[in-house]
């Protein structure tokens, strides 16, 4: 039987993005951005409208999180209590010193890779393009948090 060969194309998605116009039009640092063109106001209301509603839905979120985390710890509490699970806390303490450690071993040395810092500084580069929108954003996710 003859076995055919299949090929793949490799796509660079780092080169496939420089050459979209739109992606640089927004992200990329040496480009002005798509809010720059709006005025003052504009970028205030605009910043304030997406901030409040992330802000909300992050509020919303977070409390359904959290109340699914405790829920779940109540429920496993319950259930160890009255037989139905055996929880080896030995076992559990081993593994949250083990995860302790490595969270010192990974926060001690402050060294970021190249990549990340070069996105890092892409995302100050714009925040502080659009200092604007970013307050506006700031302001309006705060208020969403407290609504």
């Amino acid at each position: 039987a003859g076995a055919k060969e299949d090929s793949f194309n490799v796509i660079d998605l780092a080169e496939y993005t420089k050459n979209r116009p739109w992606w640089r039009k927004v992200f990329a640092p040496s480009s002005g951005s798509s809010a720059e063109k709006y005025n003052v106001a504009t970028q205030l209301v605009i910043g304030g409208v997406t901030g409040w509603c992330t802000g909300f839905i992050f509020q919303k979120v977070g409390k359904l999180a959290a109340t699914a985390v405790g829920g779940g710890f109540f429920l496993l509490q319950i259930a160890n209590h009255t037989g139905y699970i055996k929880v080896d806390w030995k076992l559990v303490e081993r593994d949250v010193n083990k995860a302790k450690q490595q969270l010192k071993f990974h926060s001690s040395g402050n060294k970021m890779s190249p990549e990340v810092k070069s996105r890092v500084d892409e995302v100050i580069i714009f925040l502080k393009k659009n200092i604007i929108l970013t307050g506006g954003f700031a302001g309006g996710f705060l208020l969403g948090m407290a609504s």
